[in-house]
């Protein structure tokens, strides 16, 4: 089926290639995984095109545009939902030259694109560009990318004037659950790319990241799986039982990045760029 509708999508103009990927092409596949397709072109296809290749789907959703520019619809035959992204070509190549050449970190997620683009299989690459692509994607982690995402991510967590356990005090001093709950999942996001990092794995996206880290991260804090479910367990009421939890699984970490001797000196590697803590669409397990 993948294939199938692969196919179809590289007859639409200017595509380069088609990927799959998503938790497909991951060690935790799943019955209710979609089927995930990444259409790499200069600019997204028309979408008159795109609509016939849908056609005879359920349940059909044409060029949203509330992550990445995208169709999505339920495959009449398989009952799969069927997931596909259209990104620019340019524009992931330039995430890769911003973490493997200029080693520049994100706040939570830095290496997601970068793991993607490993973990993708080309069913359609007619100039060989993705394979070069993944080629050059098949690196080893750079060092200075490494002390970068430590050096940007770690200090968020409680040491910087604006840390996250800083801003959940006073969302909790002022009764703000809502925003309790999005800095906890700032705060979560932060801890993983600097667990992912200081293991040498490019970020597998925002789906099952604890079965992840206790798959693929030997270097973790003791009992990290349940620190996470603490916090997680105790968002919802707040107060000091949610910060005991956060500074527990804080205190975790920074002795990690002590025992594991990583700079702190944000020079040290190359500057980071700042971005806002959502994980790209899970890569989408992106």
């Amino acid at each position: 089926m993948a294939d199938r509708i692969g196919a179809g999508l590289a007859t639409l103009p200017g595509v380069r290639a088609v990927v799959l990927g998503g938790s497909l092409v991951g060690p935790m596949v799943d019955p209710g995984s979609d089927v995930d397709l990444y259409v790499y072109a200069d600019k997204p296809p028309p979408v008159a095109g795109r609509r016939l290749i849908a056609a005879g789907g359920r349940d059909v959703e044409i060029d949203n545009r509330f992550w990445e520019t995208g169709d999505e619809w339920e495959d009449d035959a398989s009952g799969l939902a069927i997931d596909v992204m259209y990104r620019e070509s340019a524009w992931v190549e330039g995430e890769l030259d911003r973490v493997l050449d200029e080693h520049r970190a994100a706040v939570g997620y830095s290496t997601a694109i970068w793991a993607n683009v490993q973990a993708g299989i080309p069913l359609i690459d007619p100039s060989g560009w993705y394979g070069d692509l993944r080629r050059r994607a098949s690196v080893p982690y750079p060092e200075p990318l490494r002390q970068a995402i430590v050096a940007k991510n770690l200090p968020l967590l409680r040491a910087a004037r604006s840390a996250y356990r800083a801003q959940i005090v006073k969302a909790i001093a002022r009764d703000d659950l809502v925003s309790v709950n999005h800095r906890v999942a700032a705060l979560l996001a932060s801890v993983f790319d600097i667990l992912f990092a200081l293991n040498r794995q490019p970020h597998p996206g925002e789906k099952r990241q604890v079965a992840m880290v206790e798959a693929t991260c030997p270097v973790r804090p003791a009992g990290f799986g349940g620190d996470v479910l603490a916090v997680l367990g105790a968002t919802s009421g707040g107060g000091s039982d949610l910060l005991r939890a956060i500074d527990r699984l804080i205190t975790g970490m920074e002795s990690l990045v002590a025992d594991e001797a990583v700079s702190m000196d944000p020079d040290s590697g190359s500057r980071a760029r700042q971005t806002v803590p959502a994980g790209p669409r899970d890569g989408d397990d992106a």
